[in-house]
């Protein structure tokens, strides 16, 4: 794996434990799973494994609640192009799909 998208790999996971950090201080939503898995297995491969599940998981559906669906693995992917490397466009697209069946524009991040 090339140094460049090594290096975006570790951002990404750093992100992801950013989302559940924030979605225990902000919604009080303690996704332990979530959390396991990504300080386990990385950001990326935690996110093409829940990308390739069937159906939300309960932290999706817990931010649903909490209106805070911008503090999804989804969201974030989607809503930040920096990531798009990392994942195929078929991954891509179900983050998207599953956000607009939530009713869910994406931010563009600049």
């Amino acid at each position: 794996m090339p140094d460049d998208l090594q290096e975006l790999e570790k951002r990404f996971t750093a992100a992801m434990i950013e989302i559940y950090t924030r979605a225990l201080k902000e919604c009080n939503i303690r996704a332990r799973r979530f959390h396991e898995m990504v300080v386990t297995n990385g950001g990326r491969r935690t996110a093409q494994d829940l990308l390739h599940s069937s159906g939300c998981q309960d932290g999706f559906t817990d931010l649903y609640f909490c209106d805070c669906l911008h503090l999804t693995m989804e969201a974030l992917i989607v809503e930040n192009p920096e990531w798009h490397p990392l994942f195929t466009q078929e991954e891509l697209q179900i983050a998207r799909k599953r956000l607009a069946e939530h009713r869910y524009e994406p931010r563009r991040t600049p």
